[in-house]
């Protein structure tokens, strides 16, 4: 399931508060989601790491009551009222007495004397064990007591949201030009392309590195194979028409004649498009083929819908009416 339909489908299981266990691999957005969908609901999330817990994290410490009975210390990071999501993120990376000690949390929405108040859900998260991450086999009694999603990366809404997110146009140009290279895990390296780390090599292209040392940033972040590709797309992005010359003279500024040059051409105008230049990036795109001109302006309206009421956008709409959504 792509990030929309996992996104939808946590919606619905939240309001019936069926528990949930999201499955992907490193890196791809899993806990990102979650966070979304606690901020679209307006709803507290409590974030709890099951990696870093013990037992008796979970079950709290015994202490004498009044009547000289033991009774347990609730854990200050299990909600005691209101609504919200508790997370337990990298549930099947926690130790067996950890899941073990999760079993009547999830099912029961106790744990001991403690009860999950109504208006809390449950949602969990982890890597599979083809990941080679760390995790530890969920007990089959764990693993029914959740409905479980396979989250799968899709290039076009990760695009999307890395436009609405202010990733570098760059990034975004590369994962067009190179859609396999969004996700490519490798489990024997360091470092290897996924959504998570091509947003730190936004970071890093924003820091302004020196340019002798930029693609070992890269090769840091993504692996060698993905560092190497995307610099060479960068200096194709860097040697680019000038965008104030396109935007000034859109009838005669050169038209690149190669895929890489017009992926970042189209992600570049599409970055520094608004109300007031529309009309001239629309004059460009007219001289650029179809696919870039429908990916150029599908980003510019994402990132600033008020291209939408512009004559250029009008008359591009028009023309490519068999093309567009």
């Amino acid at each position: 399931m792509k990030a929309s339909a996992v996104a939808a489908a946590l919606n619905l299981l939240v309001s019936a508060r069926q528990p949930v266990f999201i499955w992907g691999g490193p890196g791809i957005g899993k806990s990102d989601v979650v966070r979304q969908l606690a901020k679209a609901m307006g709803v507290p999330l409590k974030d709890i790491r099951a990696l870093l817990l013990d037992p008796v994290d979970l079950r709290g410490l015994p202490f004498l009551g009044d009547d000289h009975t033991a009774k347990w210390a609730t854990p200050d990071f299990l909600p005691k009222d209101g609504e919200g999501i508790l997370f337990l993120d990298e549930l099947n990376a926690a130790s067996a007495m950890v899941q073990a000690g999760c079993y009547q949390l999830v099912l029961d929405r106790r744990l001991g004397e403690y009860t999950l108040p109504e208006g809390w859900s449950i949602i969990a998260a982890g890597n599979r064990e083809t990941d080679r991450a760390v995790t530890t086999r969920m007990p089959t009694p764990l693993r029914n007591r959740f409905t479980h999603l396979n989250f799968e990366v899709d290039v076009q809404e990760w695009c999307e949201w890395a436009i609405q997110s202010a990733i570098c146009p760059e990034v975004i140009a590369f994962i067009r030009f190179k859609p396999d290279l969004l996700s490519a895990f490798d489990r024997d390296a360091n470092a290897f392309p996924s959504p998570r780390s091509w947003e730190f090599v936004s970071r890093i292209l924003k820091s302004a590195p020196a340019r002798d040392i930029e693609h070992e940033l890269f090769s840091g972040t993504v692996g060698d194979g993905a560092a190497t590709e995307f610099s060479a797309f960068l200096r194709t992005f860097r040697d680019l028409p000038n965008i104030d010359a396109i935007l000034l003279n859109p009838h005669r500024e050169t038209v690149p004649d190669n895929a890489a040059a017009q992926y970042a051409v189209a992600s570049a105008l599409a970055h520094y498009a608004s109300d007031t230049n529309f009309d001239r990036v629309c004059t460009y795109l007219e001289r650029m083929p179809t696919e870039f001109s429908v990916l150029c302006v599908r980003d510019a309206s994402l990132k600033q819908p008020s291209v939408r009421n512009t004559a250029g956008y009008t008359k591009w709409a028009i023309a490519n009416h068999h093309v567009i959504a």
